[in-house]
């Protein structure tokens, strides 16, 4: 059985006494192994889950079907920055349920035009957004947008195919990128093992190594680029900030060759790294970006923010998306933006930051198979000299969820960003055990 030393008593009221519990409970028992068998039996086997299943969850902590207890530093891979059941999400996805969940981008509705004022108002380059409803779905929109946008630029017709074949098309991405796993995204995204079987992916691709700014400067080139992706903080790549250096040097780049600079903020915004964007630590602006996962607290949604030059180039009929933008999800994204947008919230997930990688680092020393302790804000890779899956199923096993990231080797810790700083200290105590006993 798992058991975790946190006490429900001291870091949260009993589960059975909160208001999750009684909502989230199943009409019919189900036992942990026979709801693994019908996952195994229904759904396609694409992922590789361990064997527990989760009813329940509230603030950082979860529990499983037999009422274990669990720290959670892995946020649904750093979707729930508030946590799970935060009461004020919670209260206005309610609010809105009852009053509208969805229209299509047929009609306008109030809570897609609250959320884009408030993303555009606070984001001093931009202009426009586009919603989506995933990270990979905002990354193929900035694929589109950018090449409309190079053949008008090029004073082509992008309506014209053999006129607008000519223009600049190519997109550059890096080594250790993750852009998503739709044909277009696909090409941009590093690992050979996600592309392999689907061969072949969308053409006009080139991907550099990261932070080498020579290869940059001699594969971007006006005529022939069209944009460049990149991470400000990779997340599974393992967790490597870009740094000021090679994101100005892109930009000068992309401005030399008319391209656009898009900067891939779905894992890194939105208050991970302690700013709101990830790019504002570093003082470089792009020309899109795109967001996702913990936009809306927890519900599908994807979103660009662009300049207007590039929404110039964009006519209706030109991208769209059924479900994206709707009422229900905006709503509550309205929600999660204003909580995280919060100066002095920010300032807290800074310094908890920093806790958690001083923490690491000092308990983690004198052990020689650890590399490095890296990150920004709460988003923070462990370097192993060795893969790091043991690491994840003895975390589980003594009640912390946390995944990898990398080549395997990477411990990677995404917590919600309303983490105290008690569960810091556990979690801290916890994994550097582990990790000193198994490497």
């Amino acid at each position: 059985m798992i058991v975790s030393s946190l006490q429900p008593s001291r870091l949260l009221p009993n589960p059975r006494n909160s208001r999750c519990s009684a909502a989230s409970a199943p009409s019919v028992p189900s036992t942990a192994a026979s709801t693994i068998a019908d996952e195994k039996k229904y759904i396609l086997q694409t992922y590789g889950r361990p064997d527990v299943v989760f009813t329940k969850g509230q603030g950082a902590l979860m529990w499983d079907t037999d009422g274990n207890q669990f720290l959670d530093f892995s946020s649904g891979i750093a979707v729930n920055a508030l946590g799970h059941s935060d009461p004020r999400w919670l209260a206005t996805l309610t609010e809105q349920a009852h009053k509208l969940a969805h229209t299509s981008n047929l009609y306008h509705t109030e809570p897609q035009v609250h959320l884009a004022k408030r993303l555009v108002d606070a984001t001093p380059w931009a202009d426009r957004i586009f919603y989506a409803n995933t990270g990979t779905e905002a990354n193929e929109a900035c694929i589109k947008f950018a090449r409309k946008a190079a053949k008008i630029a090029a004073g082509v017709d992008p309506y014209d195919p053999v006129s607008a074949a000519g223009a600049a098309s190519e997109i550059v991405s890096f080594t250790g990128s993750f852009h998503g796993r739709t044909m277009g995204a696909l090409a941009l995204t590093y690992k050979d093992q996600y592309k392999t079987p689907f061969l072949p992916l969308m053409p006009g691709t080139v991907m550099l190594p990261y932070k080498n700014m020579e290869a940059a400067t001699n594969a971007i080139k006006k005529g022939k680029t069209a944009a460049v992706f990149v991470e400000p903080v990779q997340g599974e790549g393992g967790i490597h900030p870009a740094g000021s250096e090679f994101l100005q040097a892109l930009r000068t780049l992309c401005d030399e060759a008319g391209a656009a600079l898009i900067f891939d903020e779905v894992q890194c915004g939105l208050g991970r790294t302690g700013k709101l964007w990830g790019h504002q630590n570093y003082g470089v602006s792009p020309d899109m970006m795109s967001l996702a996962k913990p936009l809306a607290g927890g519900l599908p949604i994807g979103a660009v923010l662009m300049t207007q030059k590039i929404a110039d180039a964009m006519k209706p009929g030109d991208h769209g998306s059924t479900f994206a933008g709707n009422p229900l999800v905006c709503a509550a994204a309205c929600t999660v933006f204003d909580i995280v947008s919060d100066p002095a919230f920010l300032d807290a997930v800074e310094k908890k930051g920093e806790m958690l990688r001083e923490g690491l680092s000092a308990a983690l020393a004198g052990n020689v198979h650890v590399k490095e302790v890296r990150g920004s804000g709460l988003i923070c890779g462990i370097q192993l000299d060795q893969p790091a899956g043991a690491i994840v199923e003895k975390a589980r096993g003594k009640g912390l969820l946390i995944i990898t990231a990398g080549a395997g080797d990477v411990v990677r810790l995404v917590p919600p960003l309303i983490v105290t700083e008690a569960q810091i200290q556990h979690g801290v105590k916890v994994l550097s055990e582990i990790i000193n006993e198994e490497v």
